[in-house]
């Protein structure tokens, strides 16, 4: 299992795509809190937001980075707040997919969230009930089709990220 630091190094690593599915309502992320409650006060949220520097550093690189995040409307306070960020990953290049479960079927999905590295190395990702992060599994290679079966299905189902905060904003 790979720590967040281990596992943060996979982000400098990769050659071509990185893949999430995300599919918690809330992630309690130490480093956020501050950011979180400053969304929720309605403060201003700073340049990272319209531009994103992480995302920014990868896709300049010329690497694709996507994700899909299964959600269920209406959204928590963290949902709104992650949501809210995403157009800043929108313009830095990450390409985002939304299933709302309240509107449409994603029980073919996994309920746990993943990354696809480059289409051949699959990470499970392992929280706490509250959402804390505890670490990366490499998934065996026999898991791979199945998982990228799972990221094909779930692009597919996916409502593009503005057309569904274009109706949800």
């Amino acid at each position: 299992m790979l720590s967040g630091e281990e596992f943060g190094r996979l982000f400098e690593t990769f050659e071509r795509t990185a893949f999430r599915l995300e599919t918690l309502s809330v992630y309690d992320v130490e480093e956020e809190r501050e950011e979180f409650e400053r969304f929720l006060a309605g403060g201003d949220m700073g340049p990272d937001w319209d531009d994103n520097p992480w995302v920014r550093s990868m896709t300049d690189k010329g690497k694709e980075v996507s994700r899909v995040h299964v959600l269920r409307s209406p959204l928590t306070d963290y949902l709104r707040y992650e949501l809210a960020a995403y157009p800043g990953n929108v313009t830095a290049g990450e390409t985002i997919g939304i299933v709302d479960q309240a509107e449409q079927d994603a029980t073919d999905l996994p309920n746990h969230d993943f990354w696809l590295f480059d289409d051949q190395d699959v990470y499970r990702m392992n929280y706490t009930p509250e959402g804390a992060f505890i670490g990366a599994e490499l998934l065996p290679a026999h898991k791979l089709a199945e998982y990228q079966g799972y990221r094909d299905r779930a692009l597919t189902e996916a409502v593009p990220f503005a057309e569904y905060w274009e109706r949800h904003h």
